[in-house]
């Protein structure tokens, strides 16, 4: 009986070692002894504005080219709101990487400027690349009798979401027009699509869009409601590119928009930005894959046209990422 019960004991012992060596090798997926196991797969974040602008389709090129290009590196898209909100979810490690206006990005670099972010810097905020020019778009209905920003004196306006970056340049085109926000009869913060909503309602007069030329918001609104794009021109213009170094001269064509004349306004340029944990070799293959599959971009929306490697630091208001430098370099580009 002991003989038996021995020879039970080593029948078992034999078979838990079996179970254990096999369950190694299936873990290791074959590897050979002694090799270390790889690393899970990278999971990244990325900001991408509202789902109705044109940093979401953007985002979402984005995503598809790492899908596709950077083995085991995933890049999911947030719709997280705007620019601001964009900037801080940076700060707080909840993005990995963001789309963001490139003046937004100074302030929260430098923790000054605006609101937002003055003595609230974002100091692990570093740039990638700039993309395309984003005019500050002042849509008004045709029949309101605004012709210039001094004209939104008494009237109700849209001027963006709190802490967007629309509502940084609405603020800014109405100190320019010597107006505050209590000279205006309404103030709404809404979403581009609500703006839209409301002018198309008549709930409000006018509304603030800081998006790319085309962008599908303004498109709609014009098919359904008789709109122009007021310009910001002369003194007004002047005047911002005084206040700010980051504002330039933009023109709306003709037709880009439903029986919409041409307008010349202003704008800033939308760009890419990343924590500065983010380790070099991942922002490196990802700057890579991007400027090697720029086609993607520009098929995901008419904007994606503009993002170019030859325009990709115009306008870099912050320092780069070590990725970004060290791939920049690489091409010759400071």
């Amino acid at each position: 009986m002991k003989n038996a019960f021995s020879i039970t004991q080593k029948i078992l012992m034999v078979m838990l070692v079996f179970m254990v060596v096999a369950t190694a090798a299936f873990a290791g997926g074959g590897r050979e002894a002694g090799t270390a196991a790889p690393a899970g797969p990278t999971r990244l974040s990325m900001g991408g504005g509202w789902v109705t602008g044109v940093y979401f389709p953007m985002a979402g090129a984005m995503s598809r080219i790492v899908h596709t290009e950077m083995e085991g590196v995933s890049l999911t898209v947030e719709s997280s709101g705007a620019s601001v909100v964009n900037a801080n979810l940076i700060r707080s490690g909840d993005l990995d990487m963001a789309i963001v206006q490139n003046d937004v990005a100074y302030y929260a670099f430098n923790g000054t400027g605006i609101s937002a972010f003055d003595g609230n810097a974002v100091p692990n905020i570093r740039g990638l690349f700039t993309m395309y020019p984003e005019p500050v778009q002042l849509v008004a209905r045709a029949d309101s009798g605004i012709s210039s920003p001094s004209d939104l004196a008494g009237r109700r306006v849209a001027i963006g979401p709190l802490g967007s970056g629309a509502e940084v340049n609405a603020l800014e085109v109405l100190e320019v027009a010597g107006l505050s926000l209590s000279d205006l009869a309404g103030v709404e913060r809404l979403a581009a699509s609500e703006a839209a909503d409301f002018l198309r309602d008549g709930r409000v007069d006018a509304a603030f869009f800081t998006v790319a030329i085309g962008a599908a918001v303004i498109s709609d609104l014009a098919v359904s409601q008789d709109i122009i794009v007021v310009p910001i021109t002369g003194q007004y213009a002047e005047a911002l590119k005084a206040l700010r170094p980051f504002y330039a001269t933009a023109m709306i064509p003709a037709g880009t928009y439903n029986n919409v004349p041409a307008a010349e306004t202003v704008g800033v340029l939308a760009m890419a930005v990343a924590d500065s944990a983010l380790s070099e070799e991942i922002v490196f293959n990802f700057m890579t894959a991007i400027f090697n599959n720029t086609a993607t971009l520009a098929s995901a929306h008419a904007a994606g046209r503009m993002v170019t490697l030859e325009s990709a630091l115009d306008g870099m208001p912050i320092p780069l990422h070590p990725g970004a430098e060290r791939f920049f370099a690489e091409q010759g580009m400071q």
